[in-house]
Protein backbone atom coordinates (compact mmCIF):
# COMPACT_ATOMS: atom_id res chain seq x y z
CA UNK A 1 0.00 0.00 0.00
CA UNK A 2 2.78 2.40 1.00
CA UNK A 3 4.75 1.52 -2.11
CA UNK A 4 1.77 2.22 -4.34
CA UNK A 5 1.46 5.70 -2.83
CA UNK A 6 5.10 6.62 -3.42
CA UNK A 7 4.62 7.85 -7.02
CA UNK A 8 1.73 10.05 -5.90
CA UNK A 9 3.69 11.44 -2.96
CA UNK A 10 6.64 12.12 -5.22
CA UNK A 11 4.39 13.96 -7.68
CA UNK A 12 2.94 16.09 -4.90
CA UNK A 13 6.46 16.86 -3.65
CA UNK A 14 7.55 17.92 -7.13
CA UNK A 15 4.46 20.11 -7.46
CA UNK A 16 5.24 21.94 -4.23
CA UNK A 17 8.91 22.22 -5.19
CA UNK A 18 8.04 23.75 -8.53
CA UNK A 19 5.80 26.31 -6.86
CA UNK A 20 8.57 27.17 -4.41
CA UNK A 21 11.04 27.62 -7.26
CA UNK A 22 8.54 29.78 -9.12
CA UNK A 23 8.44 32.47 -6.43
CA UNK A 24 9.00 35.84 -8.10
CA UNK A 25 12.55 37.15 -8.04
CA UNK A 26 12.85 40.04 -5.59
CA UNK A 27 14.23 43.17 -7.28
CA UNK A 28 15.39 46.28 -5.44
CA UNK A 29 16.17 49.62 -7.09
CA UNK A 30 18.82 51.93 -5.60
CA UNK A 31 19.12 55.49 -6.89
CA UNK A 32 20.62 58.83 -5.93
CA UNK A 33 23.78 60.88 -6.07
CA UNK A 34 27.34 60.55 -4.75
CA UNK A 35 26.50 58.89 -1.45
CA UNK A 36 24.46 56.26 -3.25
CA UNK A 37 27.50 55.77 -5.48
CA UNK A 38 29.46 55.33 -2.27
CA UNK A 39 32.88 56.74 -1.39
CA UNK A 40 33.81 54.39 1.43
CA UNK A 41 37.16 52.83 0.56
CA UNK A 42 37.45 49.12 1.25
CA UNK A 43 40.68 49.85 3.14
CA UNK A 44 38.56 51.46 5.91
CA UNK A 45 36.87 48.14 6.76
CA UNK A 46 39.37 47.55 9.57
CA UNK A 47 37.70 50.37 11.49
CA UNK A 48 34.59 48.21 11.97
CA UNK A 49 36.71 45.67 13.76
CA UNK A 50 37.94 48.31 16.20
CA UNK A 51 34.43 48.74 17.61
CA UNK A 52 32.74 45.78 19.38
CA UNK A 53 29.36 47.02 18.11
CA UNK A 54 30.32 46.75 14.43
CA UNK A 55 32.89 43.94 14.56
CA UNK A 56 30.16 41.30 13.93
CA UNK A 57 29.13 43.16 10.77
CA UNK A 58 32.72 43.09 9.53
CA UNK A 59 32.65 39.29 9.78
CA UNK A 60 29.80 39.29 7.26
CA UNK A 61 31.66 41.65 4.92
CA UNK A 62 34.87 39.63 4.87
CA UNK A 63 35.85 36.01 4.45
CA UNK A 64 38.06 34.27 7.01
CA UNK A 65 41.13 35.02 4.89
CA UNK A 66 40.36 38.74 4.83
CA UNK A 67 39.07 38.89 1.25
CA UNK A 68 35.76 40.66 0.57
CA UNK A 69 32.59 38.59 0.81
CA UNK A 70 30.90 37.69 -2.48
CA UNK A 71 27.16 37.12 -2.20
CA UNK A 72 25.99 33.76 -3.50
CA UNK A 73 22.41 34.87 -4.14
CA UNK A 74 22.63 38.59 -4.87
CA UNK A 75 23.34 40.03 -8.31
CA UNK A 76 23.70 43.69 -9.20
CA UNK A 77 23.56 45.85 -12.31
CA UNK A 78 25.08 49.27 -11.68
CA UNK A 79 24.87 52.09 -14.22
CA UNK A 80 27.92 54.29 -13.71
CA UNK A 81 29.33 57.33 -15.45
CA UNK A 82 31.47 54.95 -17.53
CA UNK A 83 28.95 52.28 -18.40
CA UNK A 84 27.43 49.28 -16.64
CA UNK A 85 29.08 47.05 -14.02
CA UNK A 86 27.27 43.89 -13.11
CA UNK A 87 27.67 40.47 -11.56
CA UNK A 88 27.50 38.93 -8.11
CA UNK A 89 27.41 41.53 -5.36
CA UNK A 90 30.71 42.21 -3.60
CA UNK A 91 32.88 45.26 -2.96
CA UNK A 92 33.85 47.68 -5.75
CA UNK A 93 30.28 48.50 -6.74
CA UNK A 94 30.77 51.92 -5.19
CA UNK A 95 32.05 55.12 -6.80
CA UNK A 96 34.66 54.63 -9.49
CA UNK A 97 38.20 55.61 -8.62
CA UNK A 98 41.74 54.49 -7.93
CA UNK A 99 40.70 52.18 -5.08
CA UNK A 100 37.71 49.88 -4.55
CA UNK A 101 34.81 51.46 -2.68
CA UNK A 102 31.37 50.59 -1.44
CA UNK A 103 28.09 52.42 -1.17
CA UNK A 104 25.08 51.19 0.79
CA UNK A 105 24.47 48.39 -1.74
CA UNK A 106 27.05 46.01 -0.24
CA UNK A 107 25.63 45.50 3.24
CA UNK A 108 22.12 46.16 1.92
CA UNK A 109 22.46 43.04 -0.22
CA UNK A 110 24.24 41.04 2.48
CA UNK A 111 21.43 41.79 4.95
CA UNK A 112 18.68 40.86 2.49
CA UNK A 113 20.46 37.65 1.48
CA UNK A 114 20.87 36.61 5.10
CA UNK A 115 17.18 37.20 5.87
CA UNK A 116 15.44 36.13 2.66
CA UNK A 117 17.67 33.19 1.67
CA UNK A 118 16.60 33.46 -1.96
CA UNK A 119 17.96 35.06 -5.16
CA UNK A 120 17.91 38.86 -5.19
CA UNK A 121 18.61 41.41 -7.92
CA UNK A 122 19.80 44.95 -7.23
CA UNK A 123 19.57 47.66 -9.89
CA UNK A 124 21.64 50.68 -8.98
CA UNK A 125 21.86 54.05 -10.72
CA UNK A 126 23.78 56.90 -9.12
CA UNK A 127 25.80 59.91 -10.20
CA UNK A 128 27.64 62.47 -8.10
CA UNK A 129 26.55 66.10 -7.85
CA UNK A 130 22.94 65.65 -8.97
CA UNK A 131 19.82 67.45 -7.80
CA UNK A 132 16.18 66.49 -7.53
CA UNK A 133 14.97 69.89 -8.69
CA UNK A 134 16.72 69.50 -12.09
CA UNK A 135 18.73 66.31 -12.75
CA UNK A 136 16.22 63.83 -11.27
CA UNK A 137 13.17 66.05 -11.78
CA UNK A 138 10.17 63.69 -12.04
CA UNK A 139 7.92 63.74 -15.12
CA UNK A 140 4.86 64.94 -13.22
CA UNK A 141 6.81 68.06 -12.15
CA UNK A 142 8.02 68.85 -15.68
CA UNK A 143 7.17 72.15 -17.32
CA UNK A 144 8.15 73.82 -20.57
CA UNK A 145 11.16 75.45 -18.94
CA UNK A 146 11.89 72.67 -16.42
CA UNK A 147 11.76 69.34 -18.28
CA UNK A 148 11.98 65.86 -16.84
CA UNK A 149 15.46 65.40 -15.45
CA UNK A 150 18.03 63.71 -17.67
CA UNK A 151 19.07 61.42 -14.85
CA UNK A 152 15.51 60.42 -14.04
CA UNK A 153 15.26 59.24 -17.64
CA UNK A 154 18.63 57.45 -17.49
CA UNK A 155 17.58 55.72 -14.28
CA UNK A 156 14.21 54.63 -15.65
CA UNK A 157 15.69 53.43 -18.94
CA UNK A 158 18.34 51.34 -17.18
CA UNK A 159 15.80 49.72 -14.86
CA UNK A 160 13.59 48.80 -17.81
CA UNK A 161 16.55 47.46 -19.77
CA UNK A 162 17.64 45.20 -16.92
CA UNK A 163 14.11 43.96 -16.24
CA UNK A 164 13.66 43.13 -19.93
CA UNK A 165 16.70 40.83 -19.85
CA UNK A 166 17.34 39.74 -16.27
CA UNK A 167 19.28 36.66 -17.39
CA UNK A 168 22.04 38.95 -18.68
CA UNK A 169 22.72 39.90 -15.05
CA UNK A 170 21.49 36.83 -13.19
CA UNK A 171 22.04 33.81 -15.48
CA UNK A 172 19.98 31.46 -13.31
CA UNK A 173 16.81 33.50 -13.66
CA UNK A 174 13.77 31.63 -14.98
CA UNK A 175 11.42 34.00 -16.83
CA UNK A 176 8.50 31.80 -15.78
CA UNK A 177 8.98 32.83 -12.17
CA UNK A 178 8.67 36.52 -12.95
CA UNK A 179 9.88 39.26 -10.63
CA UNK A 180 8.59 41.52 -7.88
CA UNK A 181 9.76 45.10 -7.38
CA UNK A 182 10.27 44.68 -3.66
CA UNK A 183 11.68 48.09 -2.81
CA UNK A 184 13.20 51.39 -3.95
CA UNK A 185 15.89 53.24 -1.98
CA UNK A 186 16.52 56.94 -2.62
CA UNK A 187 19.75 58.41 -1.22
CA UNK A 188 20.29 61.97 -2.42
CA UNK A 189 19.96 65.50 -1.15
CA UNK A 190 23.23 67.38 -0.83
CA UNK A 191 22.87 69.44 -3.99
CA UNK A 192 19.34 70.53 -3.07
CA UNK A 193 20.25 71.25 0.54
CA UNK A 194 23.03 73.62 -0.50
CA UNK A 195 21.19 75.27 -3.44
CA UNK A 196 20.44 78.72 -2.01
CA UNK A 197 19.49 79.99 -5.47
CA UNK A 198 16.77 77.33 -5.78
CA UNK A 199 15.64 77.46 -2.16
CA UNK A 200 16.10 81.14 -1.23
CA UNK A 201 14.17 80.75 2.03
CA UNK A 202 15.91 77.57 3.11
CA UNK A 203 16.77 78.99 6.51
CA UNK A 204 13.11 79.73 7.25
CA UNK A 205 10.06 77.62 8.05
CA UNK A 206 8.88 75.88 4.89
CA UNK A 207 12.00 76.86 2.98
CA UNK A 208 12.43 73.35 1.59
CA UNK A 209 8.76 72.58 0.94
CA UNK A 210 9.46 72.33 -2.79
CA UNK A 211 11.85 69.45 -2.17
CA UNK A 212 9.14 67.57 -0.25
CA UNK A 213 6.70 68.15 -3.11
CA UNK A 214 9.20 67.03 -5.75
CA UNK A 215 10.08 63.90 -3.80
CA UNK A 216 6.40 62.98 -3.38
CA UNK A 217 5.97 63.36 -7.15
CA UNK A 218 9.13 61.30 -7.70
CA UNK A 219 7.74 58.45 -5.60
CA UNK A 220 4.42 58.48 -7.45
CA UNK A 221 6.16 58.61 -10.82
CA UNK A 222 8.57 55.71 -10.28
CA UNK A 223 5.71 53.56 -9.03
CA UNK A 224 3.68 54.48 -12.08
CA UNK A 225 6.54 54.11 -14.59
CA UNK A 226 7.51 50.68 -13.24
CA UNK A 227 3.90 49.56 -12.79
CA UNK A 228 4.46 48.96 -9.08
CA UNK A 229 1.83 51.04 -7.22
CA UNK A 230 2.60 49.45 -3.85
CA UNK A 231 6.38 49.26 -4.14
CA UNK A 232 7.90 50.13 -0.73
CA UNK A 233 10.08 53.23 -0.85
CA UNK A 234 12.93 54.13 1.51
CA UNK A 235 14.12 57.72 1.83
CA UNK A 236 17.74 57.81 2.96
CA UNK A 237 17.66 61.12 4.82
CA UNK A 238 20.95 63.01 4.61
CA UNK A 239 22.88 62.63 7.84
CA UNK A 240 26.40 63.91 7.25
CA UNK A 241 27.74 65.50 10.42
CA UNK A 242 25.45 63.47 12.64
CA UNK A 243 22.50 64.65 14.76
CA UNK A 244 21.99 68.39 15.11
CA UNK A 245 22.02 69.65 18.69
CA UNK A 246 18.88 71.82 19.01
CA UNK A 247 20.50 73.74 21.87
CA UNK A 248 23.57 74.57 19.83
CA UNK A 249 22.85 73.94 16.14
CA UNK A 250 25.86 75.85 14.91
CA UNK A 251 26.15 77.96 11.79
CA UNK A 252 24.40 75.56 9.42
CA UNK A 253 22.64 73.23 11.86
CA UNK A 254 19.18 74.77 11.65
CA UNK A 255 19.26 74.70 7.84
CA UNK A 256 20.52 71.12 7.83
CA UNK A 257 17.78 69.99 10.20
CA UNK A 258 15.02 71.72 8.23
CA UNK A 259 16.20 69.97 5.07
CA UNK A 260 16.23 66.61 6.79
CA UNK A 261 12.65 67.15 7.90
CA UNK A 262 11.69 68.14 4.35
CA UNK A 263 13.25 64.94 3.01
CA UNK A 264 11.31 62.80 5.48
CA UNK A 265 8.04 64.72 5.08
CA UNK A 266 6.49 62.64 2.23
CA UNK A 267 6.34 59.63 4.57
CA UNK A 268 3.71 61.52 6.57
CA UNK A 269 1.32 61.90 3.64
CA UNK A 270 -1.78 59.66 4.09
CA UNK A 271 -1.20 57.92 0.74
CA UNK A 272 2.34 56.95 1.77
CA UNK A 273 1.65 55.83 5.32
CA UNK A 274 3.38 52.51 5.94
CA UNK A 275 4.90 52.19 2.47
CA UNK A 276 7.34 55.14 2.44
CA UNK A 277 9.92 54.87 5.19
CA UNK A 278 12.48 57.54 6.13
CA UNK A 279 15.82 56.27 7.42
CA UNK A 280 17.68 58.99 9.29
CA UNK A 281 21.28 58.22 8.40
CA UNK A 282 22.54 60.74 10.97
CA UNK A 283 22.30 57.97 13.59
CA UNK A 284 25.07 56.05 11.80
CA UNK A 285 27.51 58.97 11.83
CA UNK A 286 30.69 58.20 13.75
CA UNK A 287 31.11 61.11 16.17
CA UNK A 288 34.69 60.26 17.11
CA UNK A 289 35.78 59.88 13.49
CA UNK A 290 34.11 63.16 12.56
CA UNK A 291 35.86 64.99 15.39
CA UNK A 292 39.23 63.52 14.41
CA UNK A 293 38.63 64.55 10.79
CA UNK A 294 37.90 68.11 11.91
CA UNK A 295 41.17 68.20 13.83
CA UNK A 296 43.08 66.84 10.87
CA UNK A 297 41.54 69.57 8.70
CA UNK A 298 43.21 72.10 10.99
CA UNK A 299 46.53 70.31 10.66
CA UNK A 300 46.20 70.28 6.87
CA UNK A 301 45.31 73.98 6.84
CA UNK A 302 48.42 74.75 8.89
CA UNK A 303 50.52 72.58 6.58
CA UNK A 304 49.22 74.51 3.59
CA UNK A 305 50.02 77.79 5.32
CA UNK A 306 53.58 76.66 6.12
CA UNK A 307 54.13 75.57 2.51
CA UNK A 308 53.78 79.20 1.47
CA UNK A 309 56.55 80.33 3.81
CA UNK A 310 59.73 80.57 1.67
CA UNK A 311 61.93 80.90 4.75
CA UNK A 312 61.26 77.29 5.77
CA UNK A 313 62.94 74.24 4.32
CA UNK A 314 60.94 71.12 3.47
CA UNK A 315 62.37 69.38 6.53
CA UNK A 316 61.41 72.28 8.78
CA UNK A 317 57.84 72.28 7.47
CA UNK A 318 57.51 68.53 7.95
CA UNK A 319 58.89 68.78 11.47
CA UNK A 320 56.44 71.57 12.34
CA UNK A 321 53.48 69.53 11.03
CA UNK A 322 54.65 66.42 12.88
CA UNK A 323 54.94 68.43 16.10
CA UNK A 324 51.42 69.84 15.63
CA UNK A 325 50.01 66.35 15.06
CA UNK A 326 51.69 65.05 18.22
CA UNK A 327 50.12 67.92 20.16
CA UNK A 328 46.63 67.44 18.74
CA UNK A 329 46.39 63.63 18.54
CA UNK A 330 47.30 60.62 20.60
CA UNK A 331 48.94 57.75 18.65
CA UNK A 332 45.70 55.78 18.95
CA UNK A 333 43.68 58.67 17.53
CA UNK A 334 46.04 59.01 14.58
CA UNK A 335 45.62 55.30 13.88
CA UNK A 336 41.83 55.53 13.99
CA UNK A 337 41.87 58.48 11.60
CA UNK A 338 44.31 56.77 9.25
CA UNK A 339 42.25 53.58 9.13
CA UNK A 340 38.76 55.05 9.20
CA UNK A 341 38.75 58.10 6.90
CA UNK A 342 39.08 58.01 3.12
CA UNK A 343 37.02 61.00 1.91
CA UNK A 344 35.30 64.24 2.89
CA UNK A 345 32.60 64.82 5.47
CA UNK A 346 29.88 65.25 2.85
CA UNK A 347 30.72 61.70 1.74
CA UNK A 348 30.33 60.37 5.27
CA UNK A 349 34.13 60.65 5.62
CA UNK A 350 34.52 57.80 3.14
CA UNK A 351 33.97 55.57 6.17
CA UNK A 352 33.26 51.90 5.59
CA UNK A 353 31.96 51.70 9.15
CA UNK A 354 29.37 54.41 8.51
CA UNK A 355 28.37 53.29 5.04
CA UNK A 356 28.04 49.64 6.04
CA UNK A 357 25.61 50.55 8.82
CA UNK A 358 23.60 52.73 6.44
CA UNK A 359 23.21 49.80 4.03
CA UNK A 360 21.98 47.58 6.85
CA UNK A 361 19.56 50.31 7.96
CA UNK A 362 18.05 50.58 4.48
CA UNK A 363 17.59 46.82 4.22
CA UNK A 364 16.00 46.50 7.67
CA UNK A 365 13.59 49.31 6.88
CA UNK A 366 12.26 47.27 3.96
CA UNK A 367 12.32 43.96 5.83
CA UNK A 368 10.53 45.43 8.86
CA UNK A 369 7.88 47.43 7.02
Amino acid sequence: MVQSLLPLLFAVFCLFASHAQAAPLKVYILAGQSNMEGHAAVRTFDHLGMDPKTAPLLEKMRNADGTPHVCDKVWISYLTTKGVKQGKLTTDFGALGSQPKIGPEFTFGITLEEKLKEPILLIKTAWGGKSLYADFRPPSAATSDKPTGEYYTLMADHVRKVLANIKAVYPGYDPKQGYELAGFVWFQGWNDMTASNVYPNRGKLGGYDMYSDLLAKFIRDVRKDFNAPKMPFVIGVMGTGGPVDPRNPGRHGATTQSFRMAMAAPANLPEFKGNVIPVFTEKYWDKQLGELANRMDKVNAKSKELSKDPSLTKEQREAAVAKLKSEMFTPEELKIHEVGVSNFGFHYLGSGKVMAQIGVGFAKALLDK
